[in-house]
């Protein structure tokens, strides 16, 4: 990246009504002496460990719900499974501002986060949006809910039985191509809505997948293959529990993770935590979620796709970059958590440089708030937004793209004053070179 400064289920309601009482402005850090390094950086791993441990809650119940779905597949059933679905996203996607500066973090984000996925892998697709094939992935139209047998890497494999370890060990990423997503939240995902055939048209046109929840029911099957289906999205399901629970213990007491963080010298935690900041908020969320999907209008590129989540994923990656520089997090239980800070620490040795990041973090939430009243308020959803002919909402989602770019501004702002010198951070071409995008 270049140098900026030169250039129950909880329902979606109460998610909503969580986000809006977390979004207030933000209060000036302390004059106060600057806390110990070592403090921070102790209290960016509990955060850590609370952060993946309400995400592990919040995967339970989705758990819960997809196995009554799975046994009694009613559309009432279904809309919950759905809503638990959207309940799991809104802590997950606040722990995405440990990846980039954290290893452990980064090896293992693939298993639970990895997008965008070609659906075609896992289930029947309509082939006049999905396409015929893909000359770069074989598996493409693979179907393994339809085909208990079929060719990885050249060598036959029995899929008969869908569980964790097929899924993880031998689909996910099959033959080596990173849109094979077999496991993870977008699996689950596509699962329980569906392939979205909507496109970006108007109102009418648009909305998530359409699955019934008669696809889940041998007594009363469509799509084929239900009983693989229920077990399929099962053991997806399972698993995630299982991948939350790995990651939450590596931050509790004596986890690696805390231990790396913890057992820093004091300028390379504090690079660990500003590299993980800057790089979510500038390359990963400005770039490739939305400034590509926004330069192609393409609805594939939208992060969550078939539920037509993507306002909230948004909203709440721009909020854990705020939650980790002011050192706080409100738990799905209303717990406020609170201590040492980086902002604190920045605004000991520079007010001026933390005023400053303060003042974008809020204003990035802010225009992340323009495109939830979109979708929540509005009816008009994201892939909308990003929609070819639509320039009133392209210039939404291009004023949050630009927020975040002024925002990570501010972190290399904060990252001078802290004398941590040159931090690389994550870019990408539809930022840094938007002519090779589409090649």
């Amino acid at each position: 990246m270049p140098n900026l400064r030169n250039q129950p289920v909880p329902t979606l309601a109460l998610t909503l009504a969580l986000a809006l009482s977390l979004a207030g402005p933000l209060s000036p850090a302390s004059a106060a002496a600057a806390p110990d390094t070592k403090a921070v950086l102790t209290h960016y791993a509990v955060l850590a460990e609370a952060q993946y441990g309400d995400a592990l809650e919040a995967a339970k119940a989705l758990r819960s719900a997809v196995d009554t779905l799975t046994t009694t597949p009613t559309q009432v059933n279904l809309a919950a499974a759905r809503d638990a679905w959207k309940a799991a996203r809104a802590p997950y996607q606040q722990t995405e501002a440990f990846r980039f500066g954290n290893p452990i973090v980064d090896d293992w984000e693939g298993k639970v986060n990895a997008w965008p996925l070609d659906e075609g892998l896992i289930d029947y697709v309509d082939a006049a949006v999905y396409g015929e094939g893909n000359e770069e992935n074989p598996q493409a139209l693979a179907n393994l809910i339809a085909n208990p047998r079929l060719q990885v890497g050249g060598k036959a494999v029995d899929a008969s039985t869908l569980d964790k370890a097929l899924l993880a060990k031998t689909l996910h990423e099959a033959d080596g191509v990173e849109t094979n997503v077999a496991t993870g939240y977008h699996a689950i995902e596509f699962l329980l809505w569906g392939q979205d055939r909507n496109g970006t048209g108007p109102q009418t046109g648009s909305g998530p997948g359409d699955r019934p929840a008669s696809d889940f029911d041998p007594a009363a099957c469509t799509g084929g293959n239900c009983d693989r289906r229920a077990a399929y999205l099962k053991a997806a399901t399972d698993l995630l529990v299982d991948d939350l629970t790995w990651m939450r213990a590596q931050w509790g007491k004596g986890g690696a993770a805390r231990k790396a963080v913890i057992g820093a010298k004091p300028k390379q935690g504090l690079t660990m935590i500003l590299t993980g900041l800057g790089s979510l908020s500038y390359g990963e969320l400005a770039g490739e979620r939305m400034k590509l999907g926004l330069m192609l209008h393409d609805p594939e590129e939208e992060h969550d796709c078939f539920s037509d989540n993507t306002h909230w994923s948004h909203y709440y990656d721009a909020l854990g970059i705020r939650n980790l520089y002011l050192g706080q997090y409100r738990r799905s239980d209303g717990a406020e958590l609170a201590g040492p800070s980086l902002s604190a620490l920045v605004a000991a040795k520079d007010p001026a440089a933390d005023a400053a990041l303060r003042e974008r973090l809020d204003y990035t939430l802010s225009r992340m708030q323009v495109l939830v009243d979109s979708a929540e308020r509005d009816g008009v959803a994201y892939d909308q937004l990003i929609g070819a002919g639509n320039p009133e909402g392209n210039a939404k989602v291009q004023s949050a793209i630009d927020a975040l770019t002024a925002q990570t501004k501010a972190i290399e702002g904060v990252i001078a004053a802290l004398g941590l010198g040159n931090v690389a951070l994550e870019g990408s071409d539809s930022l840094d070179a938007p002519d090779k995008v589409g090649r």
